[in-house]
């Protein structure tokens, strides 16, 4: 095997299949971004299937669209700011790879805005659209592991986007049920850089180089990839009203695999008697196919009578086994994933202060999506969610939604290999703050 070619194997194997997915999401299991609106942050999204109160249900429910007696609008912007420890860095990484730093932590800031609309039709009918990310965020470990060497290699830049374009409408059968579904649109856009350094004797190096004792052979590895991809999927929900306090609802959405399509820049570069040469230049893929979980909840809403408070709860299956591996289209795996299914239980309270302001708290309970194989670059574990927010209601028609959350991670132990690398071990732990605000009119 050429050196040109084993590049293009095995870089393509541990970088391309981190492009769109394999950041380290500290806002929920996997790459899920529970982040939908700052309303339902607020109970950690307890009942959000079901409680509608403002446009966003409709990324959790389309039936519950017919909750509304007007044309509803609500946009808002949720802020992830999430913290990665990476310890006890080892494993092979004799010199000159080096454990200087045994300890890292990576911190990075994340952008997640949301914008719907309920259109009511009448008293049957609702129709809306929604922008919104179910998966995102920006990391970058290679400044924040300095001289450590080795966690570099299985570190490095990842910069993931996601946008879903969502159209529904809904129906209200009678008194009781209303149902309701749409199509999902999804647009997912992905930046990764990756760099080895120096070599290890077991990449083949070209026959001829001169070696010398004061200038022994380095290699250093540079990837820089872009890809962009799309997904159509769909989604389906049922709403039953028991009675005006007392209400349930029901939502499965079926995700897509998306197809990425994009460039794949590399080029080792062999050092030896003081030049350089490069062996290895810019190579393109066909796009790679990337399963995504599709995810089915459930959720109630209880207000008790006479009183000004409510309890609300949500149970959501994410279906992660479907993303076993990454493959390319024509079906050569690139890296196994091996994940599980996964779930959340959410148990959250609103209490309805007067007409003015409304106070919320939750708590969700996350499990991870990763099973047998682990990753720095994917710190999953269990997760804890603690949340709590508030909404004024100003002018009748206007409103305004804090909501905030802890979410503190596990230790999970991680070990890795890499046929360009030493193979790796460490410890890493996942915690974040999350923060939105949003704003709603009806009219």
């Amino acid at each position: 095997m050429t050196t040109s070619r084993l590049y293009k194997k095995t870089l393509l194997a541990v970088a391309i299949s981190s492009l769109t997915f394999a950041s380290h999401q500290a806002a929920a299991a996997g790459f899920q971004l529970n982040s939908q609106s700052a309303t339902g942050l607020g109970r950690a999204f307890a009942g959000d299937a079901v409680i509608a109160d403002n446009a966003s249900v409709m990324a959790r429910n389309a039936a519950a669209m017919t909750l509304f007696d007007s044309h509803q609008f609500s946009g808002g912007v949720n802020v992830i700011a999430s913290s990665i420890d990476v310890k006890d860095i080892g494993g092979a990484g004799a010199p000159p790879y080096g454990l200087q730093e045994p300890n890292a932590n990576n911190t990075a800031t994340s952008y997640v805005p949301n914008i719907y609309y309920v259109h009511r039709l009448n008293d049957k009918w609702a129709l809306g659209a929604g922008l919104y990310s179910n998966f995102g965020t920006t990391n970058n470990f290679s400044d924040s592991f300095g001289n450590n060497n080795l966690a570099k290699v299985y570190g490095g830049t990842t910069e993931i986007t996601s946008v879903n374009l969502t159209l529904n409408a809904a129906y209200r059968i009678n008194e009781q049920w209303s149902v309701g579904g749409g199509i999902d649109i999804i647009q997912g856009t992905g930046r990764l850089k990756r760099e080895t350094s120096p070599a290890t004797p077991s990449v083949p190096l070209p026959p001829g180089l001169p070696v010398s004792d004061s200038d022994p052979i380095g290699q250093q590895a540079i990837v820089d990839i872009d890809a962009t991809g799309y997904g159509l999927g769909f989604n389906l929900g049922a709403v039953f009203e028991l009675n005006q306090n007392n209400r349930f609802g029901l939502a499965y959405h079926y995700s897509p695999a998306v197809d990425a399509d994009g460039t794949v820049n590399f080029g080792p570069n062999i050092t030896a008697g003081g030049g350089t040469v490069p062996v290895a230049s810019q190579q393109s893929y066909d796009s790679v196919t990337l399963p995504l979980p599709s995810m089915l909840e459930f959720s109630g809403y209880h207000k008790i009578e006479d009183s000004k408070f409510a309890v609300h709860y949500s149970l959501q299956w994410i279906g992660w086994s479907v993303f076993d591996k990454v493959a390319t289209n024509t079906g050569q795996t690139i890296k196994d994933y091996e994940w599980k299914d996964g779930y959340h239980a959410a148990l959250g309270g609103t209490y309805y202060l007067n007409n003015d302001w409304t106070l919320r708290a939750g708590y969700m309970y996350d499990t991870a999506a990763q099973d047998q194989l682990t990753s720095i670059s994917v710190p999953d574990s269990d997760r804890h969610w603690f949340s709590f927010g508030a909404g004024y209601n100003f002018n009748k028609h206007h409103t305004v939604d804090l909501g905030v959350t802890y979410l503190m991670g596990k230790d999970v132990s991680v070990s890795e290999t890499n046929p360009l690398a030493p193979d790796l071990t460490a410890t890493t732990r996942a915690n974040a703050w999350l923060a939105g605000i949003q704003y709603s009119y009806s009219f």
